[in-house]
């Protein structure tokens, strides 16, 4: 474990959560009460946030360009950012989740200096979340460049505040356990960064437009025919359970038990016994109904259209025959050979 001193944590955090430098974000701690401040973002502006003094908070955007992208997942549900970073992951991009300082994580990814073109990244970004079906997930810059209309943009609070650390707040975690890294100055050290022609290759490959992103992942996400029975990987881990990703696993076979017509009382029951069929590796245990009951509900309370064929979880039950998974299977492949195009 590297010891640094202050002065190097402090240019180590300004490498990463930096945007404009003649106003930053605050709140009260006690309160919660937003504020802007209208002067420099000085050393000790940056000192006082890692002393839990007075919280900062970043203007990403600097004219047309960010050095990261920020989502905010503003519940405490752990399915929602961790299958975002896993979409991030399928399309080569390091995404990296912070427990927010209330509810919530916030989920960040970086890029080079001098930074990218917040249009792309942005751009980008919608398509990740159109893939999760949280296309109204709120993420931060908001706006594609500065100008006379938007002077400053939106700040977001900044993750190391010292008066929440402590409290395993404002803190990276690790996406297999959800828990803090033990040093959070080693993790930033070992973050990858992206730069502009990694987001060029995924817009080009996907054909992405500002235009109508949802376009792109409903033509994909339809089956040809209208079938009003369970597809075949639902059939599948129903009747043999699963090993692993399980809260993952259930979300997906109630959407699949919605989209049916099945009743929530009975979607869970259906639930309950499917779990007992699962057999989780590493001596994990069996999720248990209160989760159970989660998951559905969590389900049931929104319309999701996708058939979630691309998630890890998933993609072990599929059949060479599903229509729906040859359509995901096919735009994969060609993802992967496009990215290694350079």
């Amino acid at each position: 474990m590297h010891k640094r001193t202050t002065l190097q944590k402090i240019n180590i955090f300004k490498t990463f959560f930096t945007g404009l430098l003649e106003v930053y974000g605050t709140y009260d701690p006690k309160t919660g009460q937003p504020r802007q401040i209208k002067e420099p973002v000085t050393d000790k502006v940056i000192y006082d946030h890692l002393m839990g003094k007075q919280p900062y908070g970043v203007y990403l955007l600097n004219k047309d360009k960010i050095r990261a992208i920020a989502v905010d997942f503003d519940n405490n549900n752990r399915l929602a950012p961790f299958q975002y970073q896993e979409t991030t992951k399928h399309y080569e991009i390091e995404a990296y989740i912070e427990r927010s300082k209330s509810k919530g994580y916030h989920v960040w990814i970086f890029f080079d200096e001098p930074g990218v073109l917040a249009y792309k990244a942005r751009m980008i970004i919608r398509y990740f979340l159109e893939e999760i079906e949280q296309p109204n997930t709120e993420f931060f810059p908001k706006h594609d460049q500065l100008r006379t209309s938007v002077k400053y943009g939106n700040y977001i609070n900044a993750p190391l505040f010292g008066g929440l650390v402590p409290k395993e707040r404002t803190v990276f975690i690790d996406p297999t356990t959800f828990k803090p890294y033990l040093n959070q100055w080693d993790f930033l050290e070992s973050i990858k960064r992206h730069n502009e022609k990694d987001l060029d290759d995924i817009i080009e490959i996907n054909e992405i437009s500002t235009q109508d992103t949802s376009k792109i992942i409903n033509q994909t996400n339809k089956p040809s025919n209208k079938s009003h029975t369970l597809p075949i990987c639902a059939q599948k881990m129903l009747q043999d359970g699963v090993t692993q990703y399980q809260r993952v696993s259930c979300f997906r076979l109630a959407i699949h038990l919605k989209r049916i017509g099945l009743p929530l009382d009975l979607a869970v029951a259906a639930l309950k016994v499917w779990a007992q069929k699962n057999k989780p590796t590493n001596g994990k245990g069996v999720i248990i109904e209160p989760e159970i009951v989660s998951q559905a509900t969590c389900a049931y309370n929104k319309h999701y259209s996708g058939y979630g064929c691309q998630i890890p979880a998933i993609m072990p039950f599929c059949e060479q025959e599903c229509l729906v998974r040859q359509v995901w299977i096919g735009k994969a492949n060609s993802n992967k050979v496009g990215l290694k195009k350079n």
